[in-house]
C-alpha cells in the first residue's frame, strides 16, 4: 500500500491549482459583460435589425462588428459599465453569418437562423393564393403561419407545427391591448344577436323596415346609411351594422357577398376620415411624429420652423380631400346601391341571390352560422321591432359615452372634443356596449315573458357559439400578423420599394408601399406606424414643404403623401384576406370569408386605378383636387354604367341553400 503522503498533491501542484483559480476568478471580473448581445428572433437578408454591444464594466472598450466575410458594419468605444445600441445592421446573404464583435482581447458571436428578403413575404402570401385558390381559409390561414414558423425553427417541420399554436396562436389571443377585447366584444354582440333573433325582434324589425325598404336599391341605400351614420369606430360599425341589416337585406335577396361589401366598404373609410372616430389620435399622434423627425433632419431653419408650429390636426384635416381612395370607396358603394348595377363576381353572386340560388354560394362556409334552432324565434310569437332596437340603440349609446367618458379623463377638461375621442379606449368602451346590449336584451325578453330566463341563456350561448368559426379565422389571421412581424415583412417591402424617384410621384409611390404592406401583414394602423414617420421626413427634404406650410410652394405634395399613406393602408386592409376587419365583415355578415374577398377584390382594385393616376399623380402635378375628386366620380359612374348590369338580369342555376326567410317559414 503506498504512504499516506504519496497519496496528497505537492506544494507545487497546490500552488498551480490555487493561480488557476484566480485567473478563472479574475477573468469575468475584468472582461465582465463582454459581449454582442439582442439577437433578433430571426435574420432577414437586406433587412437592417438592431444589436446591442455590452462593454466592460471596469474600463473602456473598443469593440469592431463584422460579418464572417470581414465586412465591418460598426466600430467605436463603450464607456466603462457602458453599451452601445447599434441600429441598422445589414446581413446580404447567409454567408456573412455569424457575426461577431471584435474585443481587445475576446469576441462574441450573434446566432439566429437566416432567411433572404424573399422569404419574408411567403407566409402572407403563401395564405392569400391558397385561400383564394382552394376557398378555404382556415387551413390557408394555418399554412401561412406555419411557414413562417418554419424559417424560426431552422425548417424542422414538426417543431414549427407546436410554434404555430404556442407562440403564435395563444399570444394572439391573449393579447389583452385590444385583440382579446376584439374577441370577447364578437362573442356579446353575437349573443346579443341571439337573444333579439330568438325574441322575435330581428323580425320585427324587417317588418318595420319592410314599410320602406321595398326594393333592393332601398335596402343597400339603408344599409349604406347606417354605415355612414355609425362613424365613430370601424369594429362597432362593422358588427352591428351587419348583424342589424341582415335580416333586412335577406328579406330583400341580397346576397351575403353585397352585404359584407356595403358593410367593409363603409367602416374604415369613414372611422379614417371623419375627426370624431378611435382613429383621429392615432392618426395626429403619427403625423406629429413625422413632422418633427422631418423638422429634426431638414437643413432649413425656416422649413424647421413651420413644421414644428403647424398643428398636427390642422394637416390632418387638409389632407381629408386628399384621401382619394377612402373617399370615392364610399362614393362607388352609394353608387352600386342606388344604380342597382353590380360588375365581376359581385354581379354573379347577385344574380344568384335575386333568382332564388341563395344568399351564399352552394358549398360556402359561413363565417357566422345562424342556422342553430335555439336562434328561431317560437312559432306565434309577438314579432316587436323594439326588441332589437333598444340593445342596438344601447350599444350605440354606450360606445358613445364611453368613448367620451374615458377620452375626457385622459385628454382633461379644457380639451377639444376631437382630442378627446382621440384620447378615448376604443376597446374598454366596445366591451361595456356590448354587454350593456346583452342586458337590455335579456331584460326586454324575460321581463315581458317571451323567453325565460333559461331560454335567454340558450340564445345568448347560440349567438355566441354562431361566431366561432370567425373567431378561429381571427386567431389565425393575428397569428399570420405576428409571422410577419417576426420576418420584418413591412421593413422588407419598405426597403424595396422606397427608392428615390421624381417628387411628383411620390405620393403613387407611398400609396403603393401602403397598399403592399397592408395586404401583406393585414393591419392598417401597423402600416401607418411603419411609413408616416419615413416618408413626412423624406417628402420634406425632397422639397415637399417648399413654399412654407400655410400656403403655395410644393405644400400639397407633403399633404398627398401623408393622405397616401392613410389611404393605401385603407385599400391594403380591403383586400386582404387576413385584415381583422374584413374578417369582421365576414363574420357580421355571416358570409364566406373568401367570397367576400373575391367579390370586394374588383371594386377595391377599380377605384385605386383611377384616384392613383388621376389623384395622386394628378394633384402633384397641379390638379385641382375637386378636379381629381370629381373626374374620378364621374369615371365610376361610365364604367359601372357601361360594364355593370341590374340584379337578376342574368339568373343563374344554383342548387343553393334556401333562402334565410325561407327557412324562417
Amino acid at each position: 500500500m503506498a504512504p499516506l503522503d504519496s497519496l496528497l498533491p505537492s506544494r507545487t501542484l497546490y500552488w498551480r491549482a490555487a493561480l488557476a483559480l484566480m485567473a478563472v476568478a479574475w477573468m469575468p471580473v475584468h472582461g465582465a459583460g463582454q459581449a454582442l448581445e439582442g439577437a433578433p428572433r430571426i435574420i432577414v437578408g437586406a433587412t437592417p435589425f438592431d444589436a446591442v454591444v455590452v462593454g466592460r464594466a471596469d474600463e473602456p472598450t473598443l469593440y469592431r462588428v463584422e460579418t464572417s466575410l470581414g465586412r465591418v458594419l460598426a466600430q467605436g468605444e463603450i464607456e466603462p459599465g457602458g453599451s452601445d445600441t447599434l441600429t441598422g445592421l445589414v446581413v446580404q446573404s447567409r454567408g456573412e453569418l455569424p457575426i461577431r464583435a471584435v474585443f481587445e482581447e475576446s469576441s462574441s458571436e450573434l446566432v439566429a437562423p437566416y432567411v433572404p428578403g424573399w422569404f419574408s413575404l411567403l407566409p402572407p402570401l403563401v395564405a392569400i393564393f391558397l385561400a383564394l385558390a382552394f376557398r378555404e381559409v382556415i387551413v390557408s390561414l394555418f399554412a401561412g403561419v406555419w411557414l413562417g414558423a418554419l424559417a424560426l425553427e431552422g425548417f424542422n417541420p414538426l417543431t414549427a407545427a407546436w410554434r404555430v399554436v404556442d407562440e403564435f396562436a395563444v399570444p394572439a389571443l391573449g393579447d389583452t391591448s385590444g385583440q382579446t377585447q376584439i374577441v370577447v366584444f364578437s362573442l356579446l354582440l353575437g349573443g346579443m344577436v341571439g337573444v333579439i333573433t330568438r325574441n322575435g325582434g330581428t323580425r320585427g324589425i324587417v317588418a318595420s323596415v319592410a314599410g320602406w325598404a321595398t326594393t333592393v336599391r332601398r335596402g343597400k341605400l339603408a344599409t349604406w346609411g347606417a354605415g355612414m351614420a355609425i362613424f365613430f369606430d370601424d369594429y362597432a360599425n362593422t358588427l352591428i351594422v351587419g348583424n342589424t341589416m341582415r335580416p333586412v337585406t335577406d328579406g330583400l335577396r341580397i346576397s351575403r357577398e353585397k352585404l359584407a361589401y356595403l358593410v367593409d366598404a363603409t367602416a374604415a373609410p369613414v372611422a379614417a376620415l371623419v375627426p370624431l372616430s378611435t382613429w383621429v389620435g392615432y392618426e395626429i399622434s403619427l403625423i406629429g411624429d413625422g413632422l418633427r423627425i422631418a423638422a429634426e433632419q431638414t437643413t432649413s431653419p425656416a422649413v424647421a420652423e413651420s413644421l414644428l408650429a403647424v398643428s398636427p390636426l390642422t394637416v390632418f384635416v387638409q389632407t381629408i380631400p386628399y384621401r382619394f381612395y377612402p373617399l370615392m370607396a364610399l362614393f362607388l358603394v352609394f353608387l352600386t346601391s342606388v344604380t342597382d348595377r353590380d360588375i365581376g363576381p359581385m354581379a354573379a353572386a347577385e344574380a344568384r341571390a335575386a333568382s332564388g340560388g341563395g344568399l351564399s354560394r352552394p358549398g360556402a362556409l359561413l363565417a357566422t352560422d345562424t342556422a342553430d334552432q335555439a336562434l328561431q324565434p317560437h312559432e306565434g310569437m309577438a314579432e316587436r321591432w323594439w326588441n332589437a332596437a333598444l340593445p342596438v340603440l344601447t350599444v350605440i349609446i354606450v360606445v358613445l359615452w364611453g368613448l367620451y367618458a374615458t377620452g375626457r379623463a385622459s385628454a382633461g377638461p379644457d380639451a377639444s372634443l376631437t382630442s378627446v375621442f382621440g384620447e378615448a379606449d376604443p376597446f374598454a368602451t366596445l366591451l361595456w356596449g356590448s354587454l350593456a346590449g346583452c342586458m337590455v336584451a335579456a331584460v326586454l325578453s324575460v321581463g315581458q315573458g317571451i323567453l325565460s330566463l333559461q331560454e335567454t341563456i340558450g340564445a345568448l350561448m347560440a349567438g355566441m357559439r354562431a361566431m366561432m368559426i370567425a373567431v378561429v379565422i381571427l386567431v389565425l389571421a393575428w397569428s399570420l400578423g405576428s409571422v410577419t412581424e417576426v420576418l420584418q415583412t413591412a421593413q422588407y417591402l419598405s426597403g424595396v420599394l422606397s427608392e428615390r424617384l421624381p417628387i411628383e410621384l411620390l405620393p403613387a409611390i407611398v400609396f403603393l408601399t401602403a397598399a403592399a404592406i397592408s395586404f401583406a401583414t393585414g393591419t392598417s394602423w401597423g402600416t401607418m406606424a411603419i411609413l408616416l414617420p419615413l416618408v413626412i421626413p423624406l417628402a420634406v427634404s425632397l422639397g415637399g414643404a417648399g413654399g412654407g406650410l400655410a400656403s403655395g410652394g410644393q405644400y400639397s405634395i407633403l399633404l398627398g403623401v401623408i393622405s397616401s399613406v392613410l389611404a393605401g393602408a385603407i385599400f391594403g386592409d380591403h383586400c386582404s384576406p387576413i385584415s381583422d376587419t374584413t374578417v369582421l365583415s365576414s363574420m357580421a355578415s355571416s358570409c364566406d370569408h373568401v367570397d367576400h374577398v373575391r367579390t370586394q377584390l374588383p371594386y377595391a382594385v377599380l377605384v385605386a386605378a383611377i384616384t392613383v393616376p388621376l389623384g395622386d399623380v394628378g394633384t402633384a402635378y397641379g390638379v385641382p383636387v375637386w378636379v381629381a375628386l370629381g373626374g374620378s366620380a364621374v369615371i365610376l359612374f361610365v364604367i359601372l354604367r357601361g360594364l355593370g348590369r341590374p340584379v337578376g338580369q342574368r339568373p343563374v342555376e344554383s342548387s343553393g341553400p334556401p333562402l334565410a326567410e325561407e327557412v324562417l317559414e
